[in-house]
């Protein structure tokens, strides 16, 4: 329950006038424990709204929605402040703050919106010139993130004290034989079975261990880029970045252009992984292997889609949010079209279609 006479004196306080009215109206939730608000008042007779976060347990959000690998140093701020002040003076749209109350567990942040990036590309799915340039906006914001934000800049932040390391990817794995197979149908793996899928989920661990780290959202996806209007023309603002570590540059772009909510052809695929090896060409002056950059792309398109399926059932099953249900079998389907494409992982293809009914042949 939001103490409305709590929050009115926090909001004169904030904007330095008296507050007459003021209108709370609960928002659609997201996969976290978190709930969000939208705050309508007046302010010398103009209009003026923000979001309320509201945190039920904030010692569970220091901690964290998604596992994380352990960090270098104890983490004793909220991440999603540590992170928003980083990227904030890396001069990346992230929304402001305007007021935090660790007792109530309160944001107040600007309000972005109710345009997500993934609504203004559906809208306009049709014009293939249009959704290419929504995507090729997301992606110079992208390449701002990972040029700007991994350099440690007044302090170093949690994000950098975070890696997404061969252990983290493996646990994701096995988070997807947890829940995306076994909890998801009922059963039990045979240890063998599970053993054999393990080695070669270990494998590309290793491999996506092994490439160079930078700043990683880790769900830089369409639901988590917010669009505005502005007299320049369209802005990206970007949001849910409090889980952000040290990762492969390639897993961002991953999540952006595979993501479980837009289906894209692969020709617009290609296109915009084209325009994102161009990007770091003329702003890093830093040519990129545009085959390599491919392949580890597509791999790690694989896990994260992998993860994502079983993320999406453990959401269902654990916190009872079954909202995220009907794309585990588009993201499965994204994953079974990525491993067909290279000969040497068919022995993981074949594994995975004794168990995942999306991965058997119609």
């Amino acid at each position: 329950m939001i103490n409305h006479e709590a929050l009115l004196k926090i909001l004169e306080k904030i904007f330095e006038n008296p507050i007459r009215s003021l209108e709370v109206d609960a928002l659609a939730g997201d996969a976290s424990d978190r709930v969000y608000y939208r705050l309508h008042w007046k302010n010398n007779g103009k209009a003026r709204t923000c979001i309320l976060m509201a945190m039920a347990n904030t010692g569970a959000a220091v901690a964290s929605e998604e596992v994380t690998s352990t960090a270098s140093e104890p983490i004793s701020e909220l991440p999603f402040l540590n992170i928003q002040r980083h990227l904030f003076n890396c001069k990346i749209a992230v929304p402001e703050i305007f007021f935090y109350d660790n007792g109530q567990g309160w944001l107040l942040l600007e309000d972005l919106g109710e345009i997500t990036f993934a609504d203004q590309v559906m809208n306009h799915f049709e014009d293939k010139n249009r959704v290419l340039a929504y995507y090729q906006q997301a992606i110079d914001t992208l390449v701002s993130l990972q040029l700007y934000a991994t350099a440690i800049l007044n302090e170093k932040t949690i994000a950098h004290a975070r890696c997404y390391d061969q252990n983290l990817f493996q646990w994701e794995f096995d988070h997807f034989i947890e829940y995306g197979i076994e909890k998801r149908k009922g059963i039990s793996l045979s240890a063998l079975h599970k053993k054999e899928m393990q080695d070669h989920f270990s494998g590309l661990s290793a491999h996506f261990d092994a490439l160079p780290k930078f700043f990683t959202h880790r769900d830089y996806h369409s639901r988590n880029l917010m669009i505005q209007a502005t007299r320049e023309g369209t802005r990206i603002r970007v949001i849910d970045f409090q889980d952000a570590l040290m990762g492969p540059a390639e897993y961002d772009l991953a999540s952006l252009l595979r993501d479980s909510y837009i289906d894209l052809s692969q020709e617009m695929i290609d296109t915009c992984l084209a325009y994102y090896v161009q990007q770091w060409k003329e702003r890093a002056q830093r040519a990129i292997d545009i085959n390599l950059f491919r392949e580890s792309f597509d791999l790690i398109s694989l896990q994260r889609n992998l993860k994502a399926a079983g993320r999406f059932v453990y959401i269902d099953q654990v916190k009872h949010k079954n909202h995220l249900l009907p794309f585990v079998t588009p993201t499965l389907l994204k994953a079974k079209q990525t491993l067909a494409k290279y000969d040497r992982l068919k022995p993981l293809y074949d594994l995975l279609s004794e168990t995942v009914p999306e991965f058997q042949s119609s």
